[in-house]
């Protein structure tokens, strides 16, 4: 597992779709306006349609690594993944029109053995800088391998 630690994944961009908002809101049953029309968003005091919390993700799937090329470049077995923690921090807004460049490393590797064996730890940070250069986001995910 140590030899994660610090590995840097292959930087993408990919642009926010309104179309992709629109789908998020639905899919997690989210009917506030502002994800849907502009006129909305920007009554409500937004520049252009923001994205929804947790649509950092649909950039990660839509945009970098699928999960099983990330298993595979992480040396990890898919069926063996559980998902132990996600988080979102936000440091600028982002929205419908922008593009997103994402740089990925790994920041935790570790390993844990227990009375039902061992379980590594990874956790990957991605930064999200628009296309200003300005950081807007950081997500980290905690992947747990079970042996």
């Amino acid at each position: 597992m140590k030899d994660l630690l610090g590995l840097e994944l292959e930087p993408y961009s990919m642009a926010v779709e309104k179309g992709k908002i629109k789908e998020l809101a639905i899919a997690i049953g989210d009917d506030n306006p502002i994800y849907y029309s502009l006129e909305a968003a920007k009554e409500a005091g937004y520049d252009g349609i923001p994205v929804p919390l947790t649509f950092l993700q649909v950039i990660e799937y839509h945009g970098g690594y699928g999960f099983q090329e990330k298993m595979e470049v992480l040396k990890l077995n898919p069926v063996k993944i559980l998902h132990g923690d996600q988080e979102y921090e936000y440091l600028g807004d982002i929205y419908a029109g922008d593009e997103l460049h994402v740089t990925s490393k790994i920041i935790r590797a570790d390993t844990k053995i227990g009375s039902s064996g061992g379980l590594d730890f990874v956790t990957e940070e991605s930064r999200y800088t628009n296309q200003k250069g300005e950081l807007v986001a950081i997500a980290r995910i905690t992947l747990i391998h079970r042996h």
